[in-house]
């Protein structure tokens, strides 16, 4: 299993109630911790929080942390959506983040194996770096990522490889 120090401190900002990325999966608005059933996780969530600078772009990440079993996280990190491109904007009075941008790994939802407890989905907020280029990290032409290429994601290494900086903002629900 990858070394995920990175996924320890994000659940940790997601514990700050300043630093809370708003999440709305399906009908279902996401605290920490939330149990949402894996048919009403199928879309990628909607984004929300009151970024430092509104005139940045931002980046969100998605993984599981528990895959294939709580118990025996063997395969995990399994990496669920990564999303550049995020501008915020004003929508009904909150401050929503919208993507600009083509994805580099597509969102996936929840898909936990049957016996398996129910496990963590954690979204991790980053400022994106000044000349990150999405297409160079994503499978050629849009297409969506395969199955391997999700498993034993490092989330240390990424940040590393493309410059991010600390998590600005967190959240995680739970599903099998």
């Amino acid at each position: 299993m990858p070394s995920n120090e990175s996924v320890k401190a994000g659940l940790a900002v997601a514990e700050d109630k300043a630093k809370l990325l708003g999440l709305t999966v399906g009908k279902h608005t996401v605290e920490p911790g939330l149990y949402i059933p894996r048919a009403d996780a199928r879309s990628a969530p909607e984004l929300s929080f009151e970024v430092p600078n509104p005139e940045a772009t931002y980046l969100v990440m998605g993984i599981d942390i528990d895959a294939p079993f709580v118990s025996m996280p063997v395969l995990g990190p399994i990496l669920h959506w990564i999303q550049p491109g995020l501008k915020a904007e004003t929508k009904d009075g909150k401050t929503v983040l919208t993507a600009k941008e083509p994805f580099v790994s597509d969102y996936i939802g929840p898909g936990p194996p049957p016996g398996s407890g129910p496990h963590r989905y954690c979204f991790f907020l980053y400022e994106q770096p000044a000349g990150f280029d999405g297409k160079a990290h994503a499978p050629p032409e849009g297409a969506k990522m395969g199955s391997f290429a999700r498993m034993w994601f490092s989330l240390d290494d990424w940040e590393k490889k493309v410059g991010l900086g600390k998590i600005i903002a967190a959240n995680y629900f739970t599903s099998n």
